[in-house]
């Protein structure tokens, strides 16, 4: 079986709206030759853009000699970054303990199912991006979600939908 090689995207053309390079010039400028520079300029990068281009990939490479297997495997290591970009409004359903116990599994498959999308995707209007989290620290509130920085807590599965249709609903006015 034979692999056909990927070629490395110009100027941006791999991604979605042609993301605007010149932005990252401060950042590697800042990092350029500094040690440990690799989960600073990813942060930076996702600064910028809300998420990791696959242009952005290939400029940071071009820039500090970084390998593009490396920062991949980071990338794809930690949580924090996103190879995609991410709704307007990122919906974390708690999954720890406490909200486990009081049925949060229910509440997050009816805003997945009311949403149309399933853990980690993002909406196709672009406004929600949904993902589950280990804990939110809010136990004593369980089940909760957090949409930005606002707390939801004692949640029902009508009650986290009906907050998500008004976000929309204040959205599309």
């Amino acid at each position: 079986m034979r692999i056909q090689r990927i070629k490395p995207p110009q100027n941006g053309d791999a991604d979605p709206g042609k993301v605007d390079l010149s932005l990252m010039d401060a950042l590697l400028e800042k990092y350029k030759n500094r040690k440990g520079n690799l989960i600073p300029l990813l942060q930076g990068t996702q600064d910028i853009y809300g998420y990791l281009p696959i242009a952005a990939f290939y400029r940071i490479h071009e820039s500090t000699g970084l390998e593009l297997n490396e920062m991949y495997g980071v990338a794809t290591f930690y949580a924090q970054f996103r190879l995609t970009p991410a709704g307007k409004h990122i919906v974390k359903m708690c999954h720890g303990t406490a909200c486990h116990v009081q049925n949060v599994t229910a509440i997050t498959d009816e805003i997945l199912d009311n949403l149309q999308v399933k853990d980690g995707e993002t909406t196709k209007d672009g406004l929600f991006t949904i993902e589950t989290v280990a804990c939110l620290g809010c136990c004593s509130l369980a089940p909760v979600m957090m949409i930005g920085e606002e707390t939801y807590g004692k949640l029902t599965p009508r009650e986290a939908v009906k907050i998500i249709r008004e976000i929309r609903r204040s959205e599309n006015n």
